[in-house]
């Protein structure tokens, strides 16, 4: 994990930003975080609860405007060169090989009526690629709070994450729900999000793990969202709720629930049988029972019942893995491998799936014993040699000011 303090990441940030563009005056600096999600996963698409915490990785960037009316330069300090997209011509920059998420929220805030002009932008993240944790909603949110603010917006969190869901959904191409965007927007430290994400109804609830600490594993296999079976996965639950409603209308039921989970256990229970495609059935039943278990897990989360919440990670990672399909081979064998550690609370997949990170809740006294053995069996039954970040909760969008 990326433990550089706020001003080591601004004074590298602005290092790149001046070695691409030249002057830094009127430079300004935003960041927004990446996100683990402790429970409730694949449901904020089906109107699901959803239990995310904003981490201390986070992407940085700098900015300024630069002069012109509409040409945007974009560079990042792991990047060559420079990207360089037109407000005007939007479109185009869906062929940049790098830079179409800041474009596509450019676009969301142009047609929230902010006027936006030429810009230059920097980024530096410490979030990882392609690891579940979100790199592309902190570079969404991070852009989309920076280039507001820097044009005389005023958009409010939830605003901000909503652009950015737009943004990965009609530019970017990748059917997200909302949770990832609106825990970088709305984070708080040392605290977690339980969101509804029907209504963005939210509240915080204190993260207390005692004597334990946040292991993220990363199976270092990159997923894609985009070209991986998340949009598949997103087509087989609106036909679970196309067959849910359907079977609620047979039994006179006139105005049937709008989302999956606003089916109860108990309705799924009746409901079920009569869903025609088992993989359909599959999915639903992933769908209901997890929106259950986040409600649950807060309940013991707030009671300070850890060894139960642990519990219902084991059984959410259960349900994804058989229920939905949405782990693979090196995400069971990491998993495997961590519920097999005495010293490990809990742990379960985090994030879309088909690679990426578990999150395990260890003891603190006992991480790098943890590291070695979960590592060693993984790349025994993988052969890939994973990463390991010491998580902290952090706050989410906010300018830095130095």
């Amino acid at each position: 994990m990326n433990k550089q303090p706020v001003e080591k990441k601004i004074l590298e940030v602005r290092k790149t930003f001046k070695e691409r563009f030249g002057d830094t005056d009127g430079l300004r600096f935003f960041a927004a975080p990446g996100r683990v999600n402790l429970i409730g996963e694949h449901i904020d698409y089906c109107g699901g609860l959803v239990f995310p915490a904003a981490l201390t990785l986070d992407t940085v960037v700098a900015i300024r405007k630069n002069g012109t009316p509409s040409t945007v330069r974009l560079a990042a300090t792991t990047i060559d060169g420079i990207r360089t997209f037109d407000v005007k011509d939007i479109e185009a920059a869906r062929s940049l090989d790098w830079g179409n998420y800041q474009a596509g929220v450019v676009r969301e805030l142009l047609a929230l009526g902010i006027e936006v002009g030429g810009f230059d932008a920097c980024y530096l993240s410490s979030v990882p690629f392609g690891a579940g944790l979100s790199s592309s909603a902190s570079i969404e949110v991070s852009t989309g709070l920076a280039v507001s603010k820097l044009f005389g917006g005023k958009l409010s969190g939830a605003e901000l994450a909503l652009a950015g869901q737009r943004a990965e959904n009609t530019f970017c191409g990748v059917n997200c729900g909302i949770m990832d965007q609106f825990a970088s927007a709305m984070g708080k430290k040392d605290h977690a999000i339980l969101l509804n994400c029907g209504t963005l109804e939210y509240k915080y609830v204190p993260l207390d793990l005692g004597d334990n600490v946040l292991i993220l594993a990363n199976t270092c296999k990159k997923h894609a969202l985009g070209a991986s079976k998340y949009n598949e996965r997103r087509r087989e639950v609106a036909e679970g709720l196309a067959e849910m409603q359907r079977i609620e209308r047979s039994r006179g039921v006139s105005e049937p629930h709008k989302t999956l989970c606003e089916y109860s256990v108990a309705e799924l229970r009746e409901y079920m049988c009569e869903i025609s495609d088992p993989t359909v059935m599959m999915r639903v039943i992933h769908v209901v029972t997890e929106n259950a278990r986040v409600k649950e897990a807060v309940k013991v989360l707030e009671a300070g019942k850890l060894d139960e919440f642990g519990e219902l990670l084991r059984k959410a990672n259960n349900s994804i893995r058989y229920l939905y399909e949405a782990t693979g081979s090196e995400l069971d064998a990491m998993f495997d491998a961590a519920v097999s550690f005495d010293g490990c609370v809990g742990a379960r997949m985090t994030g879309g799936g088909f690679g990426g990170c578990t999150v395990n809740i260890v003891n603190a006294s006992r991480v790098a014993e943890f590291e070695e053995y979960v590592g060693t069996r993984y790349t025994a039954a993988t052969g890939n040699v994973p990463e390991f970040y010491v998580c902290e909760t952090g706050d989410g969008a906010r300018e830095l000011l130095i």
